[in-house]
């Protein structure tokens, strides 16, 4: 079964309160799922690298545990931010990245944008910035919908190497807040943590430095595994972030009552 038919089944099964935000640029839905009620908020987006598709099939699972679960706040999951990609590598470009107009939706985001060590100025499989901050309709659509929803906090998952990604110029008192966030996240999935240099215009980032909030990069799936990382893997994947959500929504809402 490939992904998208996976994604959209889930979907339309799903009892829970969901919805559209958006189109892709070949007008597929852009969709979100939601679970728990009140705040903290926390948003988790998934498979905004095509070939990264394993990602959006780890959010249908996590979505079934959290459908079933009790705990206080709201998740908010974007299983499938660039469909097309998806579908692209899916069909004819297995290391494919980008959107269906080559651009890359994790450097077309207003954080610093095109200051990035590994930028592109031209359309293609990956990396281009695209001709302005936003420019894509998938990335420009799940900015709308993250002003809208005010999480507390987002996740962005990605493939592979088993890291996880926070920092992006924070100061005081922000940085402490985001790493101690972040060390949560590394103990509960076993990932390291890391900092990588000269990136930039990534969703990550635009929640950190434009709304002021925490947030964490976690790449699944180990380094020696080949893109796109298959689904004989999900197993593995899953195990080792099927508590992540619930743990940092946890932390969320003890830093507010002690706030």
């Amino acid at each position: 079964m490939g992904v998208l038919t996976e994604v959209y089944g889930f979907y339309r099964r799903y009892a829970g309160e969901k919805g559209i935000y958006g189109y892709s640029e070949r007008g597929e839905p852009l969709v979100y799922l939601k679970a728990g009620a009140g705040s903290p908020v926390l948003l988790a987006q998934y498979a905004m690298h095509a070939r990264e598709h394993i990602t959006a099939r780890l959010a249908v699972e996590q979505m079934k545990d959290l459908s079933r679960a009790a705990f206080k706040g709201t998740v908010l999951v974007l299983p499938l931010v660039n469909p097309d990609g998806v579908k692209i590598c899916e069909e004819k470009f297995p290391l494919w990245k980008a959107n269906a107009e080559g651009v890359d939706l994790n450097v077309n985001f207003p954080a610093r944008w095109g200051t990035g060590v590994g930028n592109k100025r031209a359309a293609g499989a990956a990396d281009y910035i695209g001709a302005y901050p936003l420019c894509a309709a998938e990335s420009a659509a799940l900015a709308a919908f993250t002003l809208r929803a005010m999480p507390d906090m987002t996740v962005s998952y990605h493939a592979k190497g088993e890291e996880i990604y926070w920092y992006f110029y924070q100061k005081e008192p922000d940085l402490s807040r985001d790493g101690a966030l972040a060390e949560i996240a590394a103990k509960v999935t076993g990932y390291a943590l890391r900092t990588p240099q000269g990136s930039a215009g990534g969703y990550k980032d635009w929640c950190v430095e434009t709304l002021g909030i925490p947030a964490v990069t976690v790449e699944v799936g180990g380094d020696e595994l080949f893109h796109p990382v298959g689904a004989e893997h999900l197993a593995s994947v899953y195990e080792k972030n099927k508590n992540l959500l619930p743990a940092l929504l946890n932390a969320l809402g003890k830093g507010r009552d002690e706030g």
